[in-house]
């Protein structure tokens, strides 16, 4: 078949990676139609971010063959997989925070010497581009003053601007707003119809039934199933995912709360450049109560959780933590609190979660590493540290099982279990979880949520920070909801939906909420 006659843009023919002796992709064969979305979907840790970075040339398959428009390549980096014409957007963005989008687009495609005249050149396809997919940034703005949106779409801009007419998106949507996400969809709809090819990895399928035309189906490594979207439902792919059937909600036991275990008091946050994110915020958790907090993104809950967990100081209020109260003047850092019984999910894992070189069973006692359990005489003791993921990992299902595994080396879905399993098991009277299904696929999902919830049903008090309206509806005894660093309002669980929170997010007033 010649390459002016194929109708598929990627063909993979029997494709096998391994990683000594981790199996990660076991003999994949797929096939993309030009100008399709294609949906790649598995649990966390099936191959599919191996399978997407042998396709950009960060890995090299052990064997199998890649076709691009019906011709045999061979790309062994990624700058032969962009001289083909793909594109990649990483779960977790390749930027460099104080360059400007301008300079992050640019890097590594400077054309010449002459910066100056390449620069000019630049802005002007990209403002073209930009004009063309609706794909508009503040190309002279450094890029750790924009929202993840915003980035994402530098990311975007970058593939199109080195000519990708095979887009890779892994999990795009992971860590942007619901506006965001509807943003980034119209964007793949416009380069659909411009004839640009779209391989979309995910674990929404929602998403996947929305915006795909094909699905394939990765487990254990292994391509187990194809679908055309208009043909499957999310019951089927959620099957076909896990192997079995997956309940989409967990069971609620009634129970009403009990002694308050978490009082925050009229609690205000100002951050380093002098701007309140948190403006007199006030709310109790009872033992055995999980109360959600819901809101766009930004306005102020990642303050709220980092100044509760004592990663930084608040500037006005009080906090009350079972018998210990906390004030601006008599502050706690996350050890002392720790102490006292408060466990905390950060929001980023990378940067807050774990430390991405350090091997699993490492990273699974950060912030517990002074416990005795853990340390001889002058150093830790490795052996117990190993036992201990060991039986973490089974219990929370983290794959691989091996405990000298580097950290970076996990799937994102996995990371996200090692940090929750750490936290868990300190059996905390007070956790507080940021994004706790961010990345994580369906099954993952389903045991996640249970844990919350028994954690819940044996008494403790939870506080779930969420952009899933959906997790927090599902999860939460009550819900507030946080829109420029105040609270503007409070729903019960009978009383929320989708409609009514968002009226409060976007401080509509709790009367037209209720209403």
């Amino acid at each position: 078949m010649t390459a002016q006659h194929s109708k598929y843009a990627l063909e993979l023919r029997g494709i096998t990676k391994r990683f000594g002796r981790v199996l990660a992709n076991d003999h994949i064969d797929l096939q993309i139609k030009a100008g399709d979305v294609h949906g790649i979907i598995g649990e966390n840790g099936a191959g599919k971010s191996t399978l997407m970075s042998i396709i950009y040339g960060f890995y090299e398959a052990d064997s199998g063959e890649m076709l691009i428009q019906g011709q045999p390549m061979s790309i062994r980096n990624s700058q032969q997989a962009i001289a083909a014409g793909i594109g990649m957007v990483h779960q977790h963005f390749m930027l460099v925070d104080n360059f400007t989008a301008l300079e992050n687009i640019m890097l590594g495609a400077e054309g010449g010497a002459r910066l100056k005249q390449s620069a000019e050149q630049a802005r002007a396809s990209l403002n073209e581009l930009a004009k063309t997919y609706g794909l508009e940034v503040p190309l002279d703005t450094p890029v750790d003053q924009l929202s993840l949106g915003v980035q994402q779409r530098i990311e975007i801009l970058k593939a199109l601007y080195r000519k990708a007419r095979i887009l890779i998106l892994d999990e795009p949507t992971g860590v942007l707003t619901p506006q965001e996400a509807d943003d980034l969809f119209r964007i793949l709809a416009t380069l659909k119809a411009d004839g640009v090819t779209i391989l979309l990895i995910t674990h929404k399928l929602r998403e996947i039934m929305a915006i795909t035309d094909c699905v394939s189906v990765m487990r254990h490594g292994k391509m187990v199933a194809h679908r055309v979207t208009a043909q499957t439902s999310m019951p089927e792919l959620a099957e076909l995912m896990v192997g079995r059937k997956v309940r989409q909600h967990v069971e609620r036991k009634a129970q009403p709360a009990g002694a308050a275990l978490l009082e925050v008091t009229n609690l205000s946050v100002t951050d380093a450049s002098g701007v309140r994110r948190v403006k007199n915020v006030s709310f109790t958790i009872g033992a055995g109560e999980i109360v959600g907090l819901a809101g766009v993104s930004g306005n102020g809950q990642s303050e709220l959780l980092q100044a509760l967990s004592g990663i930084i100081r608040f500037q006005a209020g009080e906090v009350r933590l079972g018998d210990t109260t906390i004030t601006p003047k008599r502050s706690k850092n996350p050890a002392q609190l720790r102490r006292l019984g408060l466990a905390h999910v950060p929001e980023d894992r990378h940067r807050m979660g774990l430390v991405l070189p350090f091997q699993a069973y490492q990273s699974q006692i950060l912030g517990y590493q002074r416990e005795a359990r853990y340390n001889a005489t002058i150093t830790l003791k490795d052996k117990v540290m190993a036992d201990e993921y060991a039986q973490r990992a089974e219990t929370f299902d983290i794959r691989p099982r091996d405990p000298h595994l580097q950290s970076s080396n996990f799937s994102g879905g996995n990371q996200q279990k090692i940090v929750l399993a750490r936290e868990i098991f300190a059996d905390p009277q007070v956790l507080l979880i940021g994004q706790p299904t961010r990345g994580v696929d369906i099954g993952a999902i389903e045991f996640i949520h249970q844990h919350i919830m028994d954690m819940r049903n044996a008494g403790k008090a939870i506080l779930l920070v969420s952009v899933e309206l959906e997790e927090i509806m599902t999860l939460s005894d009550r819900i507030i909801v946080m829109c420029d660093g105040m609270i503007t309002g409070e729903l019960s669980h009978d009383e929320a939906n989708e409609k009514n929170l968002g009226l409060l997010m976007a401080n509509a007033g709790a009367k037209e909420a209720s209403a």
